[in-house]
């Protein structure tokens, strides 16, 4: 089953910027520090540009289908 890439990106970028923002909001009203590395998901989403799928090179994000 193939995932249109650009409908994964259109739902991506804005879910990774309210989850930064969510996990930001949250270490700021508990005090919990871990909470603060929603920085991580805010930056990749707001750049356009996912760590996990350089590291591993298995993203589809960007239009790059693997299939042959």
């Amino acid at each position: 089953m193939a995932i249109n890439a650009k409908k994964m990106a259109k739902f991506c970028r804005p879910f990774r910027i309210v989850l930064g923002l969510a996990l930001i909001a949250a270490g700021y009203y508990t005090g919990i520090k871990w909470f603060y590395l929603g920085i991580l998901p805010l930056i990749a989403g707001i750049v356009g540009f996912c760590p996990a799928c350089a590291v591993t090179g298995q993203c589809t994000i960007l239009g790059k289908d693997k299939e042959a």
